[in-house]
């Protein structure tokens, strides 16, 4: 195990998305592992960062019902600019 230099909190939580995704080379992840070993405030960061992509990554696999899908997109389309590039009224009914 190498002796990376110590790193600040702002230049860990600029790196925190790349840590979770497994995506720094080995000097700045353990950079970043050190740091968060220290920091109790980019620790709980982390964590809760960590906890967040697993929820979106679970609910990203729940089918969604074709109704809803329905209503999302038609209320979608209700905000798309008129021809005149005037923003739509809101949601039709």
């Amino acid at each position: 195990m190498s002796n990376p230099m110590p790193i600040n909190c702002d230049e860990a939580l600029r790196l925190l998305a790349a840590y979770l995704d497994d995506e720094l080379h080995a000097g700045e992840h353990e950079g970043v592992e050190r740091h968060l070993e220290v920091c109790r405030s980019c620790f709980s960061r982390a964590e809760f960062e960590r906890r967040l992509k697993g929820e979106v990554n679970r609910l990203g696999r729940e089918e969604i019902l074709p109704s809803f899908e329905h209503r999302v997109r038609r209320l979608l389309g209700s905000f798309v600019s008129s021809p005149g590039g005037k923003p739509a009224d809101g949601p039709q009914t």
